[in-house]
C-alpha cells in the first residue's frame, strides 16, 4: 500500500519507469474527448507512451482530464510550452503532472504584501 502511494505521488510508474518529468496532466477537456483525440494533439511533440482519459468507474463517463506519458522529458516541456490548448474544439490545460499547475511568481521578500 504504501509503494502504491509513493508511485502515485511520485509520479512513478512500474510499466514506463520513472515518469516524474515525461507525464503531463490534461485537463479541462470536453466531455466527449478520447484517448485517440488527446493522442493526436500531443504526439506533434514527441513519442507517446500512454495517453488516458479518465474515466467514472460506474459510469464509464469522461470526467474531463487525462494523462499524456511521453518517451523523453523534452517533449513533455514541448507539450506544455502553451499550457491552454485547444483539444477537441474545447480550451484545455496541460502541465507536468507532478509539478502542478503553475503559480504565478511574487517578487522575493515581498510575498503577500502589495503597494498602492
Amino acid at each position: 500500500m504504501a509503494h502504491q502511494q509513493y508511485m502515485r505521488t511520485t509520479g512513478g510508474s512500474q510499466q514506463f519507469g520513472d515518469t516524474t518529468l515525461t507525464k503531463v496532466f490534461v485537463g479541462g477537456l470536453a466531455w466527449e474527448t478520447q484517448r485517440e483525440t488527446m493522442r493526436r494533439y500531443f504526439e506533434q511533440f514527441g513519442e507517446i507512451l500512454e495517453a488516458v482519459v479518465i474515466t467514472d468507474k460506474n459510469t464509464g463517463r469522461s470526467k474531463g482530464y487525462g494523462f499524456v506519458t511521453f518517451r523523453d522529458p523534452e517533449a513533455a516541456r514541448r507539450a506544455c510550452m502553451d499550457p491552454t490548448p485547444v483539444i477537441d474544439g474545447r480550451r484545455a490545460n496541460c502541465n507536468i503532472a507532478s509539478l502542478g499547475r503553475p503559480r504565478p511568481s511574487t517578487p522575493q521578500g515581498r510575498a503577500g504584501i502589495f503597494l498602492f
